[in-house]
């Protein structure tokens, strides 16, 4: 039997920072307010992909993975996962500035909450004039430090600030401190986990008036306090073909641009995740079958998968294990 590629129902979770592009941009009507955030692919319990077409329509990730398993995910990621698929698929919209917060690594993660710790990487889609991105401290400050800034709600001070522009790529491993300017449209790939620890809230209230905890000290033992020199990607935008973006040990991405017919290796060892950040392409795997993929859209390629070749206009990032 040969696997064609998947579809999912996305999930749009509202937020008080959330806005109004993220239904236009993939095309969808809804009557939801402030969507800040569109999961892709998610194996996030409580939160699980559902199948959008297809003769399995209707199953969650975590299903799909346990009907199909290495055929899906690859045998690697399903003998070193199980049923839990490892990574999360979102594009976000932030109206309004985001916390300033930080994730744990896997060992903390693991520690405190017997989950994975978050990495992620950001590609920017979209960005209003004078947008920012926080990501990094700007200069070397020790816990205690820290502690007091916060107290003293000066913490944006040694929090670094980078002008944000269309195809900008963040890195931001577990531990880096960070925040999400206003007027940025963006993907996220990120490990499978929903930590948070919330540094700063801006002291913003919600409608009932209530401002959101804060997680000061589980933050203080999670951040990284090194300074560096560049958190920002340097590529080639006008590159054709296909770029490497990030290469770590929770995720390899690329962006492959397209302008009429390109083919993607295949080695068998993990799926691949393919979203659509701009223009259609049509997607075409074993068999000849066919799956189009409009601006917006992501697939989740099985594993057994042998030719990808794609058609059409378009930038697409992918994500392999």
């Amino acid at each position: 039997m040969i696997l064609r590629p998947f579809k999912f129902v996305p999930y749009f979770k509202t937020v008080i920072w959330g806005g109004h592009k993220i239904a236009s941009y993939k095309g969808i009507v809804t009557d939801k307010n402030c969507i800040g955030e569109s999961w892709e692919v998610s194996g996030v319990p409580g939160h699980e992909s559902v199948v959008a077409e297809g003769p399995d329509k209707g199953l969650n990730l975590k299903e799909l993975i346990d009907k199909y398993k290495g055929e899906l995910v690859g045998q690697p990621v399903y003998d070193r996962f199980g049923d839990k698929f490892p990574l999360l698929i979102k594009i976000i919209d932030a109206r309004r500035d985001l916390s300033v917060q930080v994730h744990p690594d896997d060992e903390l993660a693991m520690k405190r909450h017997g989950s994975f710790g978050k990495t992620e990487m950001w590609y920017i889609i979209d960005a209003q004039p004078g947008s920012k991105i926080y990501a990094g401290l700007s200069k070397s400050i020790t816990p205690d430090d820290y502690m007091r800034l916060v107290e003293e709600k000066k913490i944006m001070d040694v929090v670094a600030a980078h002008d944000s522009h269309k195809g900008d790529v963040f890195y931001l491993p577990a531990g880096r401190i960070h925040s999400i300017g206003a007027g940025n449209l963006f993907a996220e790939i990120q490990e499978t986990s929903d930590i948070t620890y919330r540094v700063y809230d801006f002291d913003r209230r919600d409608s009932e008036g209530n401002t959101r905890d804060l997680h000061t000290e589980l933050a203080k033992d999670a951040i990284d306090y090194n300074v560096y020199d560049d958190y920002r990607r340097d590529y080639d935008k006008d590159a054709t073909g296909v770029t490497p973006l990030i290469d770590c040990e929770y995720f390899d991405i690329k962006l492959v641009v397209v302008d009429d017919r390109l083919e993607l290796q295949c080695d068998g060892e993990s799926f691949i995740v393919i979203m659509c950040v701009e223009g259609e392409a049509k997607v075409i795997t074993d068999g000849g079958c066919v799956t189009t993929a409009g601006r917006g859209e992501t697939l989740l390629v099985p594993a057994s998968t042998r030719s990808i070749a794609i058609e059409g206009n378009a930038k697409l990032l992918t994500a392999v294990i």
